[in-house]
């Protein structure tokens, strides 16, 4: 599935199932008018940034007060002790690494991600 279909869909999913956090979705375009990510900005004016690309992703969580959610699967050598490595998450900075159990289905780790931002916005 090329990226901008899988970038519709879950742009779909945000606003169709989570319309009591999210106030909109926007596909971020690079040279050419390719599809390079999606951005979806919540109630409390943090933004949730998704990246895909092959079996690469990020899905990262900025808040207003600068703490960080990321999900992500970069192979950083210094995350190696994480035992889904290389899958990791960030969780409220950059040196707080935990493990990440988000699935590789890019559909349900939406979904997901998204459940536990609801959470933590209200």
């Amino acid at each position: 599935m090329d990226a901008e279909i899988t970038y519709i869909k879950l742009k779909n999913i945000a606003l169709q199932e989570f319309p009591d956090i999210v106030i909109s979705a926007s596909i971020l375009r690079g040279p050419l008018n390719v599809a390079k990510s999606l951005r979806i900005f919540f109630m409390d004016d943090s933004f949730l940034e998704v990246w895909i690309s092959g079996k690469k992703y990020s899905y990262h969580w900025q808040k207003a007060d600068g703490k960080i959610y990321r999900h992500d699967n970069a192979p950083h050598k210094k995350h190696k002790h994480i035992k889904t490595f290389p899958k990791h998450f960030h969780y409220g900075f950059e040196s707080d690494v935990k493990e990440s159990k988000l699935s590789d289905n890019s559909m349900t780790a939406i979904r997901d991600f998204l459940k536990f931002i609801r959470v933590n916005i209200k």
